[in-house]
């Protein structure tokens, strides 16, 4: 079964030239939204050209959980019922949610792909979430995501320090939009308390292509962003992009 797998993985991967399932993982205000939205402004050819990715479908777990406490605030303040997913401070009662959000995009994932066979012929899906150590990191929330969606699947990590998802966080936070993609942020302590410590250093150890789920090796990339490439300097945002995700490319090549 496990070499069936990977075998599938391999041939899934290079379909056409470009990726079918990018991973994007981060920090929050690590510049995940900016690349997204870099990613969106280039035209379908020279998207495709250099950085191997097709027309663009995202799943991401945000609007989800965004959903959880627009709930939990019409349950509290108009129904005077009890919330169902956080508490008055936020947080999430039940550390499972996190896994359930990974579930759920899973099941976005397969629902696609139910309606539309056909759609990593032209197509590159990312699917996009964060997580800290406090919610169990990203070794709890990979095993989460299904065979079937990992082999089709590469990783882009945007690398930055608790400091710099600080300060960006403070930076981009919108109180008129707390539900945009690029204007929404967390309180300093929140922030600290659910991504002030990461896993991805210890997830990724011991191999610097890929990462093992199961019995999948999936292929990945760091896109180190300390000095803030994403904000306001989209040349050097597009020469560092580039460079990683051909590197990616040729780390799945690796597989073929």
């Amino acid at each position: 079964m496990f070499r069936e797998m990977e075998e599938i993985g391999r041939l899934e991967r290079f379909v056409n030239d470009t990726f079918d399932i990018i991973i994007l993982n981060g920090r929050p205000a690590s510049g995940k939204s900016e690349i997204i939205d870099y990613l969106l402004r280039l035209p379908d050819a020279e998207r495709r050209a250099r950085f191997h990715m097709g027309k663009l479908g995202f799943i991401d777990d945000f609007p989800m959980l965004w959903t959880w406490f627009e709930e939990d605030h019409i349950l509290a303040e108009k129904l005077g019922k009890p919330r169902l997913h956080t508490d008055a401070e936020g947080y999430f009662k039940y550390e499972y949610l996190w896994h359930l959000l990974i579930e759920r995009i899973d099941l976005e994932y397969h629902k696609l792909l139910r309606d539309h066979p056909d759609y990593y012929d032209d197509h590159t899906t990312i699917v996009e979430f964060a997580r800290g150590t406090e919610h169990g990191g990203y070794r709890a929330a990979y095993p989460h995501l299904s065979d079937e969606l990992l082999v089709r699947a590469g990783v882009l990590y945007v690398d930055v320090p608790f400091e710099e998802s600080l300060r960006k966080n403070r930076r981009r936070f919108n109180p008129d939009k707390p539900d945009s993609i690029l204007e929404h942020g967390l309180p300093d302590a929140k922030l600290k308390r659910l991504y002030g410590e990461t896993d991805w250093e210890e997830f990724t150890a011991g191999d610097p292509a890929f990462v093992r789920v199961r019995s999948l090796r999936v292929p990945y990339v760091v896109f180190e962003n300390e000095d803030d490439v994403t904000t306001d300097t989209p040349d050097l945002l597009a020469t560092r992009l580039e460079e990683r995700l051909n590197q990616l490319w040729r780390h799945c090549s690796e597989e073929t």
